[in-house]
């Protein structure tokens, strides 16, 4: 019984790592920022 546990908890660990190691290994500074010019930004119209 303990080795299925030992297993399972080895499985787990696995599963977390390989989610952890896709999630952060692209990017040098973590996520990217959002970054919209002040072009994009109209002024609003009044009537």
């Amino acid at each position: 019984m303990s080795l299925l546990l030992l297993e399972a908890l080895g499985a787990l660990l696995l599963l977390v790592f390989i989610v952890w190691w896709t999630m952060f290994s692209g990017r040098k500074n973590g996520e990217l920022k959002d970054h919209t010019p002040e072009e994009d930004k109209k002024p609003s119209e009044k009537p």
